[in-house]
């Protein structure tokens, strides 16, 4: 039950943070889970490195993808900018 609900969190977290963050990003609820679950392992890093051991939960999550997914345009585009 423990991955089922992690996995609903990314989804949520992934949907919020796609949200927040302007522009056009093609990738499919797959895609958007997987962003707001790798986004719940960032917030998790960054909330034991700032001291934080209560866990991060949905906002921790949704601040961890919302990087996860500023880092992922950064290297995107600029591998288009290089081809070109």
């Amino acid at each position: 039950m423990a991955l089922i609900g992690f996995l609903i969190l990314g989804l949520i977290a992934g949907a919020i943070a796609r949200l927040l963050v302007p522009g056009r990003d093609p990738m499919g609820w797959l895609g958007t889970m997987v962003l707001g679950c790798v986004g719940a392992l960032v917030g998790g890093f960054l909330a034991r490195a700032i001291g934080d051991n209560d866990g991060v939960g949905l906002v921790g999550a949704v601040i961890g993808a919302i990087v996860v997914l500023l880092l992922w345009r950064a290297f995107s585009r600029s591998g288009d900018r290089a081809r070109v």
